[in-house]
């Protein structure tokens, strides 16, 4: 059974402990973890555990890991296809959260969820934290045949740019967007035909996904004009789109395509861009 996709800090403390498995993958924050996490919690690594990273013209920044890594991943913390796997950042969301959740989704585990405001809102919650790592159960690799949720790659991106009946939706900042600042990839500006719905805006005030009633009107109204099967959701390297994607599929909404490659594929291989917009 589908599980919601996100879960409150409140709804985690009911559960017992032994009917979940935790992941911390908050990008770039090891140090961190390994001073303090949540109890129980698993680290996993955006680069080397979630990612293939090899020549950035080719798949971008953070390609998807082989079905043969990611298999072995999942068996080597115990994951089988009826584990509750619950997963947390420090970032709300933004970093490898959110693409951990699209991965295990996208392999039809079901039974996924992501903390609503993370780190932080599992601490003020009252959640147990500590230094400890845990001892994983390892168990046979996942059997995983297919990415099952829609992918686009850059040909379709290309072709579809400028048609009226499909969307690229770019969820970096406003200023990535337009041109003004490019604070990793080597050029700054925008794929043609792209808007601009950055994923800060899924979040309130406090770093907390938005109600699920309010995304979908949001998204519902951007999209009112497409079908699902013609949008494709991007960012700077296919991690925080599916932030975006995650907020659509909260909002009970069908989920549209991912490019993986995103800016850091495109803007390496002698694509049209929109440079500036100042």
């Amino acid at each position: 059974m589908k599980l919601p996709s996100i879960i409150q800090p409140e709804q985690l403390l009911m559960l017992d402990k032994n009917d979940f498995l935790l992941f911390d993958v908050s990008a770039g924050s090891k140090g961190r973890y390994d001073e303090q996490h949540l109890d129980g919690a698993f680290y996993l690594d955006l680069n080397t555990d979630l990612a293939d990273i090899k020549d950035f013209a080719i798949g971008g920044r953070h390609p998807l890991p082989s079905f043969e890594h990611f298999a072995q991943l999942l068996g080597k913390y115990g994951i089988t296809n009826q584990t509750h796997v619950i997963i947390y950042d420090d970032k709300n969301g933004s970093n490898a959260t959110a693409r951990f959740w699209w991965m295990l989704r996208s392999i039809g585990h079901e039974k996924v969820q992501v903390l609503n405001g993370g780190y932080a809102a599992a601490i003020k919650a009252g959640f147990p934290v500590n230094a400890e790592v845990p001892l994983a159960k390892p168990t046979a690799p996942y059997p995983i045949t297919a990415w099952q949720l829609p992918l686009a790659e850059m040909d379709e991106v290309e072709a579809t740019s400028n048609s009226d009946h499909h969307v690229i939706i770019d969820v970096r900042d406003a200023n990535r967007f337009a041109g003004l600042t490019e604070p990793i990839d080597l050029i700054a500006g925008h794929i043609p035909g792209a808007i601009n719905i950055p994923f800060t805006e899924n979040l309130d005030a406090n770093g907390a996904f938005l109600a699920p009633e309010i995304l979908k009107e949001k998204y519902s109204n951007a999209l009112a004009d497409y079908k699902t099967e013609n949008v494709i959701v991007h960012c700077g390297s296919g991690v925080t789109a599916c932030h975006t994607l995650l907020a659509i599929d909260y909002a009970g909404l069908a989920l549209p395509k991912l490019y993986v490659g995103s800016w850091s594929e495109w803007s390496r291989n002698n694509k049209q861009m929109i440079l500036a917009l100042g």
